[in-house]
């Protein structure tokens, strides 16, 4: 999995490759809401750490796995009316960054690895995929 930054362009110059790691791990989406602290921080931390979702029911911590966390607010798109997402939901970077942050900082004191992409930067983020899975964590 690799995070580059910068660009939209897939062979720009100017990109950069800021964060990335190989083997087996997970590659996290996280959005951040208004209403989201330090509740919902632990309880998502140890739901990334603890699902018994990789190669033979093993979760990140059996397996000595990296995961990666990447901010991602589009994640909150209300697209019910119109042609255009609303992202009302989803909080503004000053509330968003810190929440984030807590959330790298609470995984990582699980003794879990983990790589970040740049808050909200422009990013292109890539992954191989072992199967189908995408999982929604809420609390």
């Amino acid at each position: 999995m690799d995070v580059v930054s910068d660009s939209s362009a897939p062979d720009n110059e100017n990109s950069e490759r800021i964060s990335g790691f190989t083997g087996e791990g997970l590659l996290v989406l996280v959005g951040v809401t208004h209403d989201d602290g330090p509740e919902q921080v632990e309880y998502i931390a140890r739901k990334i750490c603890e699902l018994r979702i990789l190669e033979g029911e093993r979760s990140v911590l059996d397996a000595g796995a990296s995961v990666m966390l990447v901010s991602q607010f589009t994640l909150y798109a209300d697209t019910r009316k119109g042609r255009r997402p609303s992202w009302n939901d989803a909080a503004p970077g000053p509330v968003a960054e810190p929440v984030f942050n807590s959330l790298v900082e609470a995984v990582r004191e699980r003794g879990v690895p983990v790589e970040t992409g740049q808050f909200g930067a422009h990013m292109r983020v890539s992954l191989t995929n072992d199967g189908p899975v995408t999982i929604l964590l809420e609390k």
